[in-house]
């Protein structure tokens, strides 16, 4: 599991530290490339920025599964429980 949102390495930093995450690697997406690629900019906020998108990514670099709970459609969360993260993520890594 990555973090990787359009925030400075500064800023990231100043992030996992305040909010204690020590074993998440957080990754900085300045130039916006990689949320392009994964196609969640659909679901940006008003600032531009994606939401709280969820990507299972293969071994193969393909997207097997995707969501961004904070669309209206799936919720509007800001927290998503570890149990549905967890059961979501297991029912899609076999397809």
């Amino acid at each position: 599991m990555v973090s990787i949102a359009f925030d400075s390495l500064a800023e990231l930093s100043l992030a996992a530290s305040e909010l204690g995450i020590t074993s998440v690697p957080m990754l900085t997406d300045t130039d916006h490339e990689v949320s392009e690629n994964y196609d969640v900019l659909n679901w940006a906020v008003a600032t531009g920025e994606p939401g709280h998108t969820f990507i299972l990514v293969g071994e193969d670099g393909k997207v097997m599964w995707i969501r961004d709970y904070g669309a209206p459609e799936n919720g509007g969360v800001m927290y998503v429980p570890v149990p549905e993260l967890t059961t979501q993520v297991k029912s899609n890594l076999g397809n």
